[in-house]
């Protein structure tokens, strides 16, 4: 029980450091204009079925850990349902971040699987940082970000789909070094 409330003392301070909480009608539309700017993604814009954008996820932790996200799902450019995302975390960690992330769904298949209430990420998958300067990972690995320049500046890594389905981080700011065992989940809720 106290290393749960841990996690949730770290989570909710990294949401309020980054300015979680500001409310703007338009933060799904600007969260994927900085994705849309960056070269790594604009192939993807143009060719997927659709995507899942999460404006900002916080993630803290000092031993045990956690993330925690809102986002919204696109099928073909439509906004179809929200997702939440949380990870869970335990091992060697430390600090607190923020970042935005993007997730590409190749085909109907892929964005059914994601779609179907709940889903997980496996070991094998990974986020690209579309960033200058930021080292950033997601999946069941752990995630690690750092502040960076921009999504326009210095080399940015090349990905492609790994089970219909492509993943990328913006960092936004924090620092925060781990060695984890934890993946994200995410819970996908149709707009009515």
């Amino acid at each position: 029980m106290k290393l749960y409330r841990t996690l949730l003392i770290a989570v909710f301070l990294v949401l309020s450091l980054t300015g979680y909480n500001t409310a703007h009608a338009d933060k799904y539309a600007a969260t994927i204009e900085v994705f849309k700017k960056a070269e790594a993604t604009q192939p993807f814009f143009e060719n997927c079925y659709g995507y899942a954008v999460f404006p900002t996820i916080g993630k803290g932790g000092i031993g045990v850990g956690g993330a925690y996200g809102t986002g919204q799902v696109y099928a073909q450019g439509v906004p179809t349902g929200t997702v939440k995302m949380f990870k869970g975390t335990i091992g060697f960690q430390f600090g607190g971040q923020a970042f935005s992330q993007l997730i590409f769904f190749e085909d109907k298949r892929a964005f059914d699987e994601f779609t179907g209430g709940e889903f997980e990420f496996d070991a094998g998958v990974s986020a690209v940082a579309i960033t200058a300067g930021a080292q950033a990972k997601a999946g069941t690995g752990g995630a690690t970000a750092g502040a960076s320049a921009g999504p326009a500046t210095g080399t940015q890594a090349k990905t492609s789909y790994h089970k219909g389905m492509a993943v990328f981080v913006h960092t936004k700011g924090g620092l925060m070094y781990e060695a984890t065992v934890g993946g994200q989940k995410f819970s996908y809720e149709k707009s009515k």
